[in-house]
This record gives C-alpha cells, structure tokens and sequence, in this order.
C-alpha cells in the first residue's frame, strides 16, 4: 500500500454530516501512515461551526465564506429567492474566497484535495491551473449514477440541484458516491460507489430499545411542529437537538421534551437508546440511524434533503413528511424491520474508501 501521503480537506461547512465525515476520514486516514495537513471549511453567518468538529479534527482548521442558502423567514425551509439574492451580493467576498483556495491548496503540501461536497472548490479548480489531484466524496454524486434515475422522484428542482453538484466537481479525478446500498460503480460518469463514513463512536455502539422519539432539526423553525405535536401527545418523551445557539445546552420545555444544542457525543448517545428518530434528512445521521436499526422520519428543507428522503425511503429506512408528523413515524415504528445488509455494508466502508483515496 501506498504510504505517507499527505492531504488537505475542504469541506462544505452546512450542516452535520460533511464535518462528520470529515473527522471520519482524517482518522482513518493518519491511522494508515497518511497526513491531513488541513482542514477548510466553508462558512456562512447564519451557522456557527461546533465545537464537536473544532475539537475533533487534528489538523489546523481555517474557514472561509462560502455559498450557502437562506431560512424562510420562519426559519424552515430554504427560501430560494432571498437565497440568490443573498449570494449575489456576496458575489465579491466569494471570488476573494477562491483566490484563498487556490493559494491554500498550492502551498498546502499535500498530494490529494478531499473535496467534501464544497462548490468553491469547483471554482477555483475551473479558473487556476492546479495540478493536485481532486476526489469529490458526498450522496450527492450518486444522482448523476446511471442506475439512480432521480426522475422518479418526481421532484421538482431537481435540475438545479445536479448543476450545483456538477460545479462541486469540477476538476475531480474521482467520484466517491456515499450510497446507502451496494451499487456497481459508473465509470461513464467517474463515479466509485462506496459505503458511507460512520465514525468508529457510531460502529461500536450496541442500540437499544428506548421509550423516546430522538431527532435533529436543521432548521430550528420546526420545533414548531413539535411543540403542537407535544401538546396532544404530552405521554411521549421526546428529545430533540438543533443549532440554536442563542439558547442553553438543554432547554427543558417540561417532563417529557427537551431541546438539545448539538453535541455530537450527545447526540449519538440519544440516538442509540431511543425508539425511533425523526431529522431533516441530513445523510449523515439517516446513516447512523440505519446502522442502529431506527425507524426514520425525514421532513426534509431543501432539494438535497428531498432526494436523501427519496432514496432512503426506497431502501426502507422510513417515510418522509412535509412536517414533523411523529404520529405517522410511530405508525410506521410498528412493522418497521431493520436492512441486515446495512451494517455490514457500513462497516466495509474503510477499507473501500481508504483503497480509494491512496489509489490515485
């Protein structure tokens, strides 16, 4: 095997799960004899990075602005319009951004870029001539897949969406194609299907069957949803986490709800004990919640999360809503049965990834 290579990370700062996957992969990767000289995540303001991830990662971390989209005004689902406008405006703050990730790469040292899903990198691949072999890892490649035909989702917008993932590309000497099933690769497109990135926390965690509903939220404007869901249904315990920093570590609404701030070791803590988990159809943790056997709830945002619904549902993972409808997650717990295949498939994912990413 090739040794002692040296990488840097970009990664696209939204969310949970390309952090997660981040920190998965720099420990798998200097656990074989290779260095991450860095870590550049894509910032906005409307999100702050965790301290999980800060924490996590060995390698010095620098951020960067970056594209990203705006919360409706009742901080749910992406509102498109003030979105584009929004980066728009930001337009010269993004081109100084790529200018800093085309020096950053060059004077980085490192052998591979390991691009987790962020658009700049695609930019600053397509103006500069640079010479570091790029690999692009993230769901998301798997819907240019010849076998994943996405036009049965029915979903709309779906175009804008595959351009977007397009731009993040450019320039990949390969597709790293997360995938919640086996799938043959697709060489037509450069995609190599591989199993997801759980980190070593969630493939030694023994599940057990709580009295909870868990979830996570994206948006923090969905606690709506489970306030009045609450209030009808006082009997359930639900615990829930979200990125409202404003607010304390636990914020215990009464006896059986409480509002999380995201802690990762917390998180996944809470997700190995309850009876089923509810989110917005973050990749990352309707992974982990296959590999622990919970019934899933997916309300997704935005277009991404649509399709991360759309393709976990069709593998049986659970259903999706337009809303926190923990009463049907509940109906469906009742003949849930787990994938058996899933977690063996979850934990070959290191020695497929790591092939991957030392085979260049």
């Amino acid at each position: 095997m090739i040794r002692g290579l040296k990488y840097l990370f970009i990664v696209q700062g939204e969310g949970r799960g390309h952090l997660t996957q981040a920190m998965a992969l720099e420990k798998l990767l200097t656990e074989n004899g290779h260095d991450v000289v860095g870590v550049l995540v894509g910032k906005s303001q409307a999100r702050q990075l965790p301290d999980f991830f800060v924490k996590g990662v060995s390698a010095p971390v620098r951020q960067f602005d970056s594209v990203n989209f705006q919360p409706s005004a009742e901080n749910r689902t992406v509102n498109m319009l003030r979105s584009v406008l929004y980066n728009v405006e930001k337009f010269p703050q993004y081109l100084k951004s790529v200018l800093f990730l085309k020096d950053a790469i060059r004077s980085s040292g490192a052998d591979v870029v390991v691009n987790f899903y962020e658009l700049l990198t695609g930019i600053a691949y397509f103006n500069f001539k640079i010479d570091i072999p790029n690999v692009c890892i993230g769901h998301q490649y798997l819907f240019h897949h010849d076998d994943f035909h996405l036009e049965e989702s029915g979903l709309s917008g779906t175009e804008g969406l595959q351009i977007f993932t397009k731009v993040t590309s450019i320039g990949a000497y390969k597709k790293l194609a997360l995938s919640f099933r086996k799938m043959p690769d697709d060489n037509r497109h450069h995609i190599k299907v591989v199993p997801p990135v759980l980190r070593e926390a969630v493939l030694e965690m023994t599940p057990s069957a709580g009295t909870y509903i868990h979830g996570y939220m994206l948006n923090a404007g969905f606690s709506e949803d489970i306030m009045k869901w609450h209030e009808e249904h006082p009997e359930v315990e639900l615990r829930f986490f979200w990125d409202k920093w404003s607010e304390p570590r636990v914020r215990k609404i009464d006896d059986t709800l409480s509002f999380y701030l995201l802690d990762d070791k917390e998180f996944l803590h809470q997700m190995a004990g309850c009876m089923a988990y509810a989110s917005t159809a973050g990749f990352e943790s309707v992974c982990e919640a296959m590999y622990l056997g919970k019934p899933i709830l997916m309300v997704p945002s935005h277009i991404e999360q649509k399709c991360n619904a759309f393709d976990a549902a069709r593998s049986g993972a659970g259903i999706s809503a337009d809303f926190f409808d923990l009463s049907a997650l509940l109906e469906f717990s009742k003949g849930f049965t787990p994938d058996p295949a899933f977690p063996d498939w979850a934990r070959s994912a290191r020695e497929k990834i790591l092939e991957e990413l030392v085979t260049l």
